[in-house]
Parts: C-alpha cells; structure tokens; sequence
C-alpha cells in the first residue's frame, strides 16, 4: 500500500518546502509516501494512478481529528488499496475531481494557501502513524 499526493503547482517557499521534506522523511519510517505535483487542476486526474483511492482536500468535505485520521488510515491499510490525496491550487480542486474522489476531507474551514495545506497534510498523516503506534508525538485529546 502506498499513499501518494498529487498537488496543484510548486512549494516555493523554502521554510514550507523544508517542512514538507522533514515530515516526509519522518513518515517514510512507517509507510510508502510519494509527493507528484502537477499544472494545473485539470491534470489532477490524469495524475491519480488507476485503483488508487482518491481523497480530495476540500473545504467542502468532512472534518476529522487526528484520531479520526489514525483510524482512516489504519482502514486503508487493511483494504491495501493506494491512497491518493489531491490537493488543488489558487482555484481549488474543479468539480470533476470532487466528483471522482471516494472521500473529501477538510483541514478546516479556514482557508490555507496550498503549499501549507501540503505541510498540514504530511504532518497529519505522520500524527496519524505514531497515534496508532503509540508514541508520544501526539499530546491531543
């Protein structure tokens, strides 16, 4: 099983670049991890490779807490499909990709520019590994 994340455009910014390579590191100690950005929203389809599970991120979909998160991937692991998460751009994910996706989550219903959503995303699904291995990364309740 492998987890992938398509985005939208580049993490410029060097501090967010950086922060996504440490916690892609970090989570490679528990999973298969890939990172593909694209264009443009219009290829984000093209990008999500057949049978994977798509997820996109979307203001529009259902909140989870990091345990929620846990237990999301602790599911996807049993079923041992691919799981894509689409991230889109200045324009968010268009209609079709919404459309495709098995699940829509939402980091909040705050707004974040994309390449923090990518930081959020790579640091949550680490959050998620040690939750459900029981190390002391996660103090939330």
């Amino acid at each position: 099983m492998r987890y992938r994340v398509v985005a939208v455009g580049r993490v410029k910014d060097a501090a967010l670049r950086a922060a996504c390579d440490e916690y892609l590191d970090r989570l490679r100690r528990y999973t298969r991890i890939e990172e593909r950005e694209v264009k443009d929203e219009a290829r984000v389809l093209a990008a999500v490779p057949e049978g994977s599970r798509l997820v996109a991120l979307s203001r529009r979909g259902e909140e989870w807490s990091s345990a929620d998160l846990a237990e999301w991937t602790a599911r996807w692991e049993r079923d041992g499909r691919d799981v894509t998460f689409a991230i889109g751009g200045a324009d968010a994910l268009p209609e079709p990709v919404l459309r495709a996706a098995e699940q829509c989550w939402s980091l909040s219903h705050l707004t974040f520019p994309h390449e923090l959503a990518r930081v959020i995303l790579f640091e949550q699904l680490y959050r998620a590994h040690t939750i459900r291995r029981g190390e002391p990364y996660h103090r939330g309740r």
